[in-house]
């Protein structure tokens, strides 16, 4: 397997980076889309991240990598197998090739082995393989309109059904959804832009000190991968163990009301259609405060999350220009961000309401 590029040693792109991580510590945030020019480190960031995040526990006769201590979740084999052992795998990495078609994304059922035999025979496809690790589309906006939306539908389920001629199997379908793309080579339908619930748009960096840190660092990795890597080794441990404890703590972190309102007022303000926006910056929010070790939204936590929930849901008028440009949306989100008070300054009993459900995003 070759070496892979460190994540930590990626330079600029904070955005990026911090829309990448949210989603390792909170999958069910819903995926992140990257669209930048070329040679802006989208591809390399995606397979960095994949590298760092822990290893998973599953079921070990499982081609499915099913997770032992989520038994409603599994797939149509392992609940009628009687044995489950349990083992550690590696988080798997899957690129989707633009040529993808419906079959090759979801598998197959072979109705003829089925009809004759009597036997229910799956092939697995892409989402089987994806599961519980990260799914990458590179030029995500060439990909057919439909296997996207299949694409989106598994991951907003977390679940693959497959049906044909009465015969049914399911698996669990549960990824990291990271598409790229170059808009100058065409964009999105807006309706499959919203499905993303995160958005970063890039560019290159123009300071000259941090090219030269980019020219340097990619000379020594091409002249040395695993050396290269091992100087970054202990950076990378760090960030996996801080991805890790996020998740584990993601579940535990709290919101008041007064949250909830910031969220909607700052939706209501930038004009955004329907409501997926709210609940993508309320995951999001959570997923940062995990990440930090915080068990408390606060409103930095929300503003952050906002700066990836908005980009790609603003309106646009008849010339494509955004109504609301993204320079003032930077400035209410600093506003946000001002007023924001320390988390021991807080007072949750003076909200009119507390929300005392504690959902995983």
């Amino acid at each position: 397997m070759p070496t892979i590029y460190p994540f930590t040693a990626i330079v600029g792109q904070e955005r990026m980076k911090r829309a990448l991580i949210l989603n390792a510590v909170s999958p069910r945030i819903g995926g992140v889309l990257i669209r930048g020019e070329r040679g802006t480190a989208k591809s390399t960031a995606a397979r960095a991240l994949a590298a760092l995040l822990p290893q998973v526990k599953v079921i070990t006769q499982c081609r499915f990598g099913c997770d032992p201590d989520r038994s409603h979740t599994w797939c149509t084999e392992c609940r009628e197998r009687a044995d489950q052992d349990v083992q550690l795998r590696t988080t798997p990495f899957v690129n989707l090739p633009v040529s993808a078609t419906e079959d090759r994304v979801v598998g197959t059922l072979d109705i003829e082995k089925a009809i004759q035999k009597g036997e229910r025979h799956f092939e697995p496809g892409v989402l089987a393989a994806a599961n519980r690790g990260l799914l990458y589309i590179d030029e995500v906006n060439l990909l057919d309109d439909h296997v996207v939306d299949l694409l989106l539908d598994s991951a907003a389920m977390g679940m693959n059904i497959v049906e044909r001629e009465g015969i049914s199997f399911s698996h669990p379908a549960r990824f990291i959804l990271v598409g790229t793309m170059n808009p100058e080579e065409g964009d999105l339908r807006p309706q499959l832009l919203d499905r993303f619930a995160l958005s970063v748009d890039i560019s290159g960096i123009r300071s000259p000190q941090e090219r030269v840190f980019i020219m340097e660092r990619n000379l020594a990795f091409e002249s040395d991968a695993d050396g290269f890597r091992e100087q970054w080794i202990e950076k990378e441990n760090e960030l996996s163990s801080q991805i890790d404890q996020g998740r584990q703590l993601v579940g535990q972190v709290q919101y008041t009301r007064r949250d909830l309102l910031s969220i909607a007022a700052l939706s209501a303000s930038m004009n955004v259609d329907g409501h997926r926006s709210d609940l993508v910056i309320l995951k999001a929010a959570r997923a940062h405060a995990a990440f930090e070790a915080r068990t408390q939204v606060t409103e930095r936590d929300i503003a952050l999350a906002a700066e990836l929930a908005f980009p790609h849901r603003i309106k646009r008028g008849p010339f494509d220009q955004a109504d609301i440009g993204f320079d003032e949306l930077q400035e209410r989100i600093e506003q946000l961000q001002g007023a924001s008070a320390p988390l021991e300054e807080r007072q949750p009993g003076s909200d009119s309401q507390e929300v005392d459900e504690k959902k995983k995003p």
